[in-house]
C-alpha cells in the first residue's frame, strides 16, 4: 500500500484546520465604531450661560513640498473634547472658512451637547482643497457652570506611496464669555 494518499489526506486535514490570524472569526463583532450620535439641544431663555469661548483652529487642506512645486493634500479631523469631569458643554457653532476668510460650511444646524469627558469630531476629506493653505475652523461653546476648558484641535494627515505626514494644530481662544459678560482673550 502506498503511503502518499494518507500523507496527502493528513496534510489537507491539517491545512483545513488552520486559521489565518489576519481574519477575525465571523462570531466576533466588528471593532470599527461609528461616531456617536450628537445630542441636539435647544438653548432657550432659561439657559444661563456661566462660561463660553470662541476658538480659532488653523487647519491645512494641503502643504507644499519639493520647493513649493507640488502640494501634498491632507485630510482634516477637527476634535472637540469636553475635559470637565462632571459638567456638560454645549457646542453652539462649528464653521469652516477658507484662506480668504469666506465661510465654506456651517457644520451645525442646531447646538449639540457634549457630556462630561465626551468628545465629537468633524472631518474634511483630503480631496476637498476648498479651504486652502490658510483654512480655519471657528468653534463656539457655552456652559451653565464654570468648567475646565475643552480641548479643541485639528489633526491633519496625508499619505502617498511610502510617504506620510501627520500633525496637530491646537485651537486658540479669541473670545471668552464669563457670567454673561463677553471679553476678548
Amino acid at each position: 500500500m502506498k503511503p502518499y494518499p494518507y500523507i496527502l489526506a493528513i496534510a489537507v486535514i491539517f491545512l483545513a484546520s488552520c486559521q489565518s490570524t489576519n481574519i477575525p472569526p465571523k462570531s466576533q463583532p466588528n471593532t470599527t465604531q461609528a461616531t456617536p450620535v450628537q445630542k441636539i439641544v435647544t438653548l432657550d431663555k432659561n439657559f444661563k450661560i456661566a462660561s463660553g469661548q470662541t476658538v480659532y483652529v488653523p487647519v491645512y487642506s494641503h502643504i507644499y513640498h519639493h520647493n513649493k512645486q507640488e502640494i501634498f493634500e491632507l485630510a482634516v479631523t477637527l476634535s472637540i473634547r469636553n475635559t470637565d469631569l462632571t459638567n456638560p458643554i454645549v457646542i453652539t457653532s462649528v464653521r469652516y472658512y477658507n484662506s480668504e476668510g469666506k465661510l465654506i460650511k456651517q457644520y451645525l444646524e442646531r447646538p449639540i451637547q457634549l457630556d462630561a469627558l465626551a468628545s465629537t469630531d468633524f472631518f474634511i476629506n483630503r480631496n476637498d482643497t476648498s479651504g486652502g493653505l490658510g483654512a480655519n475652523f471657528i468653534v463656539e461653546w457655552v456652559a451653565q457652570t464654570e468648567i475646565s476648558e475643552p480641548i479643541v484641535e485639528a489633526v491633519m494627515i496625508g499619505t502617498d506611496f511610502q510617504q506620510g505626514i501627520s500633525f496637530i494644530s491646537p485651537g486658540r481662544v479669541i473670545k471668552s464669555q464669563n457670567n454673561n459678560k463677553r471679553s476678548p482673550s
